[in-house]
């Protein structure tokens, strides 16, 4: 079987173009996400969460994503990854850009017993999803997010009051027929942790060397008690 970048990433305009008029389902920048989960969760069954048709951007609502997948890793955590930051369907204008749309997906991983336990991320994600599409100012890898002197999660007691944007420590990066796509993991920091780190790359990059010492897969845990600084 060949593989995506073998497939649909090599595609031709022309054969781009036939697809698209083809008819049927054609969204090659959602492949290209699933083809990016499935090299780390194989064949599981994801749990995928799709937002309302009448409240997207599209049908003149305030939600610019589509949807998320929420995988569990075998090490215990939630795994989650947008759709909604790249260009997921068949469209012209899309077709060999330098990037895939904002170029990159959201993902977040979280200690976490549910599905259910995950939905605060979800809005989270969502709420990150319109700032960029409205001010036009997009993440990139060892940026910041406050949240504003209260917990990451509304209402949990918890010491985690900020984020750093990383890399995802799992899933690859990869070009497709739309464009570079890559995946922006958001990792809870505590006020302190942000206050030090903001603005000072040089202590963002300490920070999350640190962090990454005790958690390789830089999971966010509500509970968290220790501080890297």
């Amino acid at each position: 079987m060949p593989s995506f970048r073998e497939g649909i990433a090599m595609m031709t305009r022309e054969e781009y173009m036939e697809r698209l008029q083809g008819g049927g389902h054609f969204a090659p920048g959602w492949d290209a996400v699933t083809e990016a989960c499935r090299k780390v969760y194989g064949d599981q069954k994801e749990s995928h969460y799709v937002t309302e048709l009448a409240k997207r951007a599209i049908s003149g609502g305030d939600e610019f994503l589509d949807g998320y997948n929420i995988y569990v890793s075998a090490a215990g955590y939630r795994h989650i990854v947008t759709f909604g930051m790249s260009s997921l369907y068949g469209n012209p204008k899309s077709y060999g850009g330098e990037f895939s749309n904002w170029g990159y997906e959201m993902t977040m991983k979280l200690v976490a017993k549910s599905n259910e336990d995950c939905f605060w991320a979800l809005d989270m994600l969502g709420n990150l999803a319109r700032y960029t599409y409205r001010q036009k100012r997009w993440f990139e890898p060892l940026q910041f997010v406050s949240g504003g002197g209260e917990p990451i999660k509304i209402g949990s007691g918890s010491m985690l009051k900020g984020l750093v944007s990383v890399s995802d420590t799992e899933f690859e990066g990869m070009d497709t027929v739309h464009g570079r796509l890559d995946f922006i993991q958001f990792v809870g920091i505590t006020q302190r942790e942000l206050d030090w780190a903001n603005g000072n790359p040089d202590n963002a990059k300490l920070l999350v060397e640190r962090m990454r010492a005790d958690n390789p897969m830089l999971v966010t845990d509500l509970a968290r008690t220790k501080e890297y600084i």
